[in-house]
Parts: C-alpha cells; sequence; structure tokens
C-alpha cells in the first residue's frame, strides 16, 4: 500500500487554498503552536478524540466499546472521563450524533489519490488541483512528497500550505513537485513571533530568502489577530519583506476566525482568544493599504 500517514480531513470542493476548485488534505501535527489556531486539531501529531457534549444523545452506545473506560454512565447519565482515554476511535465508530469524534487517521498515500482523483473533472474546468494542508505538511515530509508524486502521474496541480518553519533540505524535498506554494507569515518580529506561536521564525526569513530564487509561484498569507498582528506598522513590515519576491503572486490578508472555538472545548482545551470578535471591515481596510504602499498586490478574504 506504500507509505503511510496521519491525516485529520480530506475536505472537497475547497474554495479557499489556492486556486479554483480543490481537494485538501489536512495533515495531523505542526511544529508551531499558534495561540489562535482555528484547527487546533491539527497541532497534536497523535490521534485525539474531539467531544461534544451538546451532540451526546444519550445512547450510551460507546460505553461497551470503549476498552480504557473513558466513557461511562453515572447515574444512567453519560459521562466522557478524557484523562482515561486512549484516541482508539471505537467510541466515534458507533457514535451516530457525532459527538465523539476522532481526529488523526492513518492512510496510505495511494488512498489519498483516490480520493483526490474522484474530483478530476472539476480541477481541470475550474484550474483546480489538490492542496496539502495541515497541521504543518513539512513534519511529514516523506508521506507529503509521494502524495505529490501520485498526483504528478496523474497530472493533477498540486499545492502545499506550509508555514516555513522547517529546513531548507526538507523543503526542497517536496519543491520539485509543488506547482504551488502557500505561504503563513504571521509575524516578521522574532520575540512577538515566539510569544504566539511558539516557535522562532529564523528558518522562515531564510526560506523566503531561498524561493526568491526559484520559479515555484507564491502565495503569501497572514492571519490578522486582535492584538497581536492587527497593525499597520506590523503588516507593513510583512508586506516591505516580501516586496523583493519575484515569484510572488499576491499577499493575502485573513481576518481572524473565532469559528474554531467549539473544537477547544471538545479538546478540553483552553482557547486563549475566547471571546474574540471578527476585526471590524475598516481595521482591515487600513491594513491592506499599508501593505499596498510597497507595491504589492493585496487581497483579503
Amino acid at each position: 500500500m506504500g507509505l503511510k500517514g496521519l491525516i485529520t480531513d480530506i475536505q472537497r470542493f475547497s474554495l479557499h487554498d489556492g486556486p479554483g476548485i480543490r481537494t485538501t488534505v489536512f495533515f495531523k501535527g505542526c511544529n508551531l503552536n499558534c495561540a489562535w489556531c482555528h484547527n487546533p486539531e491539527t497541532i497534536n501529531p497523535k490521534p485525539e478524540l474531539l467531544y461534544y457534549e451538546s451532540q451526546c444523545l444519550g445512547c450510551l452506545h460507546c460505553i461497551p466499546v470503549c476498552p480504557a473506560g473513558a466513557q461511562r454512565a453515572v447515574d444512567g447519565q453519560h459521562r466522557f472521563e478524557r484523562d482515561r482515554c486512549i484516541a482508539c476511535g471505537r467510541c466515534a465508530a458507533v457514535c451516530y450524533p457525532g459527538a465523539a469524534v476522532l481526529a488523526g487517521r492513518e492512510v496510505s498515500a495511494q488512498a489519498v489519490l483516490e480520493e483526490i482523483l474522484q474530483d478530476r473533472a472539476y480541477y481541470q474546468r475550474s484550474g483546480g488541483g489538490v492542496t496539502l494542508s495541515g497541521g504543518e505538511v513539512l513534519v511529514q515530509k516523506d508521506f507529503a512528497r509521494e502524495i505529490l508524486a501520485l498526483c504528478r502521474e496523474q497530472g493533477v496541480p498540486t499545492a502545499i500550505e506550509t508555514n516555513l518553519c522547517a529546513t531548507w533540505e526538507d523543503l526542497q524535498t517536496v519543491l520539485p513537485l509543488t506547482d504551488l506554494l502557500l505561504l503563513d507569515v504571521k509575524h516578521w518580529d522574532a520575540a512577538e513571533h515566539r510569544r504566539w506561536t511558539g516557535a522562532d521564525n529564523r528558518l522562515i526569513h531564510e526560506n523566503l530568502r531561498h524561493l526568491a530564487q526559484v520559479q515555484v509561484p507564491l502565495i503569501i498569507r497572514t492571519p490578522v489577530i486582535p492584538g497581536v498582528n492587527d497593525s499597520e506598522p506590523v503588516i507593513a513590515r510583512i508586506a516591505e519583506c516580501l516586496a523583493g519576491l519575484p515569484n510572488l503572486l499576491y499577499y493575502e490578508l485573513l481576518r481572524f476566525n473565532p469559528l474554531g472555538e467549539n473544537k477547544y472545548r471538545a479538546l478540553g482545551r483552553e482557547n486563549p482568544f475566547q471571546g474574540a470578535a471578527w476585526l471590524p471591515e475598516a481595521t482591515m481596510e487600513c491594513l491592506a493599504r499599508a501593505a499596498e504602499g510597497y507595491g504589492i498586490r493585496v487581497k483579503r478574504d
């Protein structure tokens, strides 16, 4: 069956991860821990169980299949004890209302390709293709390379979404098989980047310099987060540093999305941005103008 990897989802008919109609494959595991992550289930490199208590119907079908005793009945009412959970996924398999959802399943590159090819006609008509996303794709670089190679053999256009927090050697393992790179640049300041993502951004800066010498088209995106990088000086600094990239198609500002809050609850984690609101349209307009001042094309979601 070939090389296997861990994914959380394969999303078909995606319109936000590159041009045209795309299939997006979400990899499990990330080397950053962004405080605002709207897909927190992709950070941990191991399978995890999300439990949506409001979805539970109290049928108790999960209890007899749970080998760890994490699913229990107390006075006839369902209780989930996360500290006992081993993320085997057996409860999720019998939870028809979707209260228990396993994030992380092992699949082969060939199995991923077979699902990708189901929408080949849409890629051809719309100029779309497949996008590998995450988590962080380069955490599973060999698995990613195999999927990309299979797609290349089938003539399916490929894209990778990456935070660039990897060695140039790792990036080079997938670059020859990639038609488009979608790069996230969260903050240019090293201390602020470390504060909010848990990692230094030195490799990101180095990789951007290397990418200026290759022919792969780039779309660079910044998630605009309240209190983190939602100021004109911060966005202007990023835009200034991107202006010299000859293969930059455009710079995209992604407005903070609070819709992932329920995932934090389902994972039993604290959400540092609980209750944070959408940024005003006027703020996004000002940030876009600040970036455009450096002569680059700017988009907003």
